[in-house]
């Protein structure tokens, strides 16, 4: 599997919280550069939401193509009528179907009509392992420039288009491809591969929007280095593919990128952008026939003109040297990361070595997770991974720990590498990894963009989809043995390369280090020795007899069960003196019951496939589960013994004190992290709102078992609204609810959030010292949710300044070359909210870029925005809705907590739909009544 589907995979099928999740996003940053600016609308109860959103799904579904060739279609008979041939290939079986044109660029289709909408996307063969080492980085400038005009629309057009029809589009560059894709209303999917295709052939590259990019570029450059993952990444790959074009990272260097000129990037495009070279995949409520025209009259016409080389495989290398690398800086915890060369694409061993990770590191209950973090608790986090490319490959560890433990960590992990024996694994363990693989792969179907990211992935890189039936094949017939040679093979201290970053206090010597793997990694020696169920039925909500709720949201398309079950409360039911007690709680809560110590609870989720986890708010507590239907008889029993009788041991409440200060000094290690962690006290002075969510190290330390019970006991007597979405046995459901209703649940004893108070200081300043990038955000007070026109309002304020057509990215990023992220954002809760401006710039440009804002929110008070922006907004909003309500998580997610919190489980359909009879004079009002520069508050974190 590539990359995407690892983090895919654990992020969606494991479980992961927040902070392992972003572990896995460090590498995926560096491994899929996108140029997109996307963190339009946080809302902190939905942050693992966003995260989820960020990453490229690329596992999937099994489908067979019909792939038939074009011989001689001209455009003109093709916009009038496709072949007999062609119409029989379309017509057979449920796709995806594979159409190759007569100048080879292959067109894939399927049909799917769960969602109004329609995804398309155009991958090239073309990344950064096709540059030259002189021009490296230029793969990503060009996915940036095609964004500044083609030859048919201006700088910032193709973006405006799109999002004026409800609409998201975006970009990525890879080592190996670079791939642009649209998702649009269904009515729109013309404009959707007009754009991409437009943006493929057409780039206009002009001088002077390029010099602009460039610093946007280097700006994104300087953001990769202040993330440690980032960082470590870039150190290996320069050690284990040194003299490949893997060794350099996809975004370039700064001066190779600062030395690209038009003229390289048209003769790169020339050399590369050759139809036959291309796959064009549209996926979503589409006429198959309709799309094959469409794309015959647009690509048909297009000639490859240049050869095709097929792309050589970079080889094993047969030797090596162990290599450590030692960085100190400013860093509140240590990271390490440890990489060795496998094969690429091409090789058979991919099912196994994936299997292997997943086995060694590949969640919370591998062999290494539960060693190093439960048994010695020498880790904050653990992971094993492997990374596939096209030509070579990567098994990659990275951890998370304090600095005073690195030298036995490293000691004692060498001499467990030295020491693996897969006949140590049990069965269950094997079954465990198996059914989370294949799982992985089946979830990508949820949502539109996931499954046409996987088809078009097996297509363009594995010539279809019986790639996904050969992996799965090898996946359920691997054998320990097998597994052993593996290791065996690639796990070899020879070929070792390490990064560490370490606090600059810290006395770290890599000869050391270097010294320890000989001394502790000798040659290798072995050592010894479902029920039948009621089905869905119609959506309704239901009371309960002591105020609790039930919501049922049925939806078939797949045999999976999302639950949310929510209270008011979280942080609400802290005193000041208890700040991070309901994190805490929400960490220790699914860490075993009375029957299940830790251990056994995580096996017993993982043997199926599913996800349970709690999380705390500022006025809200959450249990969400996701398992496959036919386990619902376990999963229900098992998550009322986790309401009803968390074990809350001793040994668990002590790691959950730990990740709870460790996570706090990891935001405090990354400059946004850090900005985030703080704008809540910052803005608010009292109240839930005014807390560190996450608490001070020094309180977190000592909160005792009684008050983790005390606080459980009250947060749980409270109603609740639990809420089901897909293919669920609606009778165990009620059964279940109505259990938990009469056993815990106190009438009429909701606890109530006042509404806070602002604070009195309007500016803070927060220094991360060897960091590149400063970041500022100028906050807003607005209403909350229960003001509905101001809300609905404020959302199509939000709309029209964030994306990449808003008006923040066009002139602070476009015109003025400020930033690479530059975007507002809006945050509500029922009774407070807040409207912000954000922007990533150089420290040297933060006067210009404050007096950017300055100038927006002063044009915003003189004038009507211009029909066409509104109009713009609205359809934003809308296809925002669709595209961030596909997994059936995110519907059960929504109806819960707006229920909780007082609201219907279809207000923000609501929001979006009064927000389009909103007019520009309404807009305007708002801004001169609640975007006052005057009362804004400033936060900014500078290096």
């Amino acid at each position: 599997m590539v990359p995407q589907q690892k983090v895919q995979a654990v992020a969606a099928v494991k479980g992961f919280d927040f902070e392992k999740l972003c572990i896995f996003m460090l590498l995926c940053g560096v491994l899929l550069m996108s140029s997109g600016c996307k963190v339009e609308k946080i809302d902190a109860s939905k942050k693992e939401d966003v995260a989820a959103g960020l990453i490229e799904n690329v596992a999937g579904s099994s489908v067979a193509p019909a792939v038939t060739a074009v011989d001689s279609v001209a455009e003109e008979a093709a916009a009038a009528e496709l072949s007999a041939e062609i119409k029989s290939a379309l017509a057979s079986g449920e796709g995806p179907h594979v159409i190759r044109l007569k100048n080879g660029m292959s067109i894939l289709v399927k049909e799917d009509d769960r969602f109004p909408l329609v995804n398309v996307r155009l991958f090239v063969h073309a990344g950064s392992s096709y540059e030259e080492p002189g021009q490296a980085g230029i793969s990503h400038l060009l996915e940036h420039m095609v964004f500044k005009g083609t030859e048919n629309r201006g700088p910032g057009e193709t973006a405006r288009e799109i999002e004026s029809v409800g609409g998201d589009m975006n970009a990525a560059t890879s080592f190996d491809y670079t791939v642009f894709y649209v998702e649009v209303p269904e009515s729109e999917w013309k404009l959707g591969m007009d754009i991409v295709t437009d943006m493929t052939f057409n780039a206009r590259i002009d001088p002077d929007e390029l010099k602009s990019e460039r610093e946007v570029v280097l700006s994104e450059l300087e953001r990769g280095e202040d993330n440690p993952g980032s960082r470590i990444f870039k150190t290996l790959q320069s050690i284990v593919w040194k003299d490949t074009s893997y060794q350099w990272p996809i975004i370039g260097y700064r001066d190779t990128v600062k030395g690209l000129s038009s003229e390289d990037i048209h003769a790169y495009i020339d050399r590369l952008y050759q139809p036959q070279s291309m796959l064009l995949t549209v996926v979503g409520k589409i006429d198959p026939e309709a799309v094959v025209k469409e794309a015959e009259k647009l690509c048909g016409s297009r000639k490859s003109v240049a050869p095709v080389v097929p792309p050589k495989t970079f080889p094993v290398p047969a030797s090596g040297k162990t290599t450590v690398q030692v960085v100190p800086g400013k860093w509140n915890k240590a990271y390490i990361g440890v990489a060795f060369p496998i094969p690429g694409l091409d090789s058979a061993k991919i099912a196994g070595l994936e299997t292997m990770c997943e086995l060694l590191g590949g969640g919370e209950t591998s062999r290494l997770y539960r060693k190093f973090k439960y048994e010695k608790r020498m880790v904050d986090s653990i992971s094993v991974s492997s990374l596939t490319l096209e030509r070579a490959g990567m098994l990659y560890v990275f951890a998370t720990l304090d600095a005073d433990k690195v030298d036995e960590f490293w000691k004692e992990l060498m001499e467990e590498l030295s020491s693996v024996d897969f006949n140590d694994f049990t069965d269950r363990e094997m079954d465990r990894v198996l059914i989370n693989l294949e799982d992985s792969l089946f979830l990508t179907k949820e949502t539109l963009s996931g499954l046409a990211s996987k088809l078009g992935y097996f297509q363009f890189f594995e010539g279809g989809q019986q790639a996904e039936e050969n992996y799965l094949y090898d996946l359920r017939n691997i054998t320990r043995e097998q597994l052993q040679q593996l290791y065996d093979e690639y796990f070899v201290p020879e070929k070792l390369a390490a990064c560490m970053l370490v606090p600059d206090e810290v006395k770290a010597d890599a000869q050391v280090f270097e010294k320890a793997v000989a001394e502790n990694w000798p040659k290798k020696s072995k050592a010894a020795a479902q029920a039948d169920v009621s089905g869905p039925g119609e959506a309704a909500t239901i009371e309960l007899a002591n105020g609790s709720k039930v919501v049922f949201i049925p939806d078939e398309t797949l045999p999976y069960t999302a639950l949310s079950m929510y209270w008011v409360g979280g942080d609400a039911d802290l005193t000041p003196e208890e700040q991070g007690l309901a994190a805490m709680v929400s960490q220790s809560l699914t860490r075993g019951t009375e029957s299940l110590n830790a251990t056994e609870l995580e096996d017993f989720v993982s043997d199926r496939a599913a996800s349970l986890g709690a999380t705390a708010g500022r006025e809200v507590f959450a249990i969400n589960a996701k398992f496959p239907s036919r386990f619902t008889a376990d999963m229900l029993p098992l998550i009322s013994e986790v309401i009803t009788s968390p074990r809350f041991a001793p040994e668990e409440l002590d790691r959950a004190r730990q990740d709870q200060v460790s996570a706090i000094k990891r935001k405090e290690d990354r400059p946004l992290s850090l900005a985030f962690r703080n704008i809540f006290p910052f803005l608010y002075k009292d109240g839930s709102y005014s807390y560190f969510h996450l608490g001070m190290p020094d309180n977190v330390d000592k909160f005792s078992r009684d008050e983790v019970t005390g606080y459980w006991k009250k947060q749980s007597s409270r109603p609740f609204v639990v809420s089901i979405c897909g293919d669920y046995d609606r009778e165990a459901i009620a059964a279940f609810a109505k259990e938990l209703d009469g056993r815990l649940v106190t009438k009429d004893s909701a606890v109530s959030v006042p509404v806070p108070n602002w604070g009195a200081e309007k500016d803070l300043t927060m220094t991360l010292p060897d960091r590149n990038q400063a970041h500022l955000m100028v906050i807003f007070p607005v209403p909350g949710m229960e003001d509905r026109q101001a809300s609905a309002g404020l959302s199509l304020l939000r709309a029209s300044l964030a994306g990449q057509s808003g008006l923040l990215f066009r002139d602070l990023r476009d015109k003025q070359g400020l930033g690479y992220t530059v975007t507002a954002f809006l945050w509500q809760a029922p009774k407070t909210g807040f409207m912000a401006f954000y922007i990533g710039t150089k420290p040297e440009q933060l006067e210009q870029a404050l007096a950017g804002f300055d100038k927006t929110v002063k044009m915003l008070k003189e004038k009507d925005l211009p029909e066409e922006e509104i109009l713009r907004a609205r359809n934003i909003l809308r296809g925002e809705y669709y595209q961030d309500h596909q997994s059936l998580l995110s519907r059960s997610r929504e109806a819960a907590s707006l229920i909780v919190k007082g609201f219907q489980p279809d207000f923000d359909q609501k929001i979006v739909e009064q927000a389009s009879k909103i007019d520009a004079a309404q807009v305007r009002e708002l801004i001169n009544k609640y975007i006052d520069w005057d009362n804004r508050y400033t936060l900014t974190v500078k290096p």
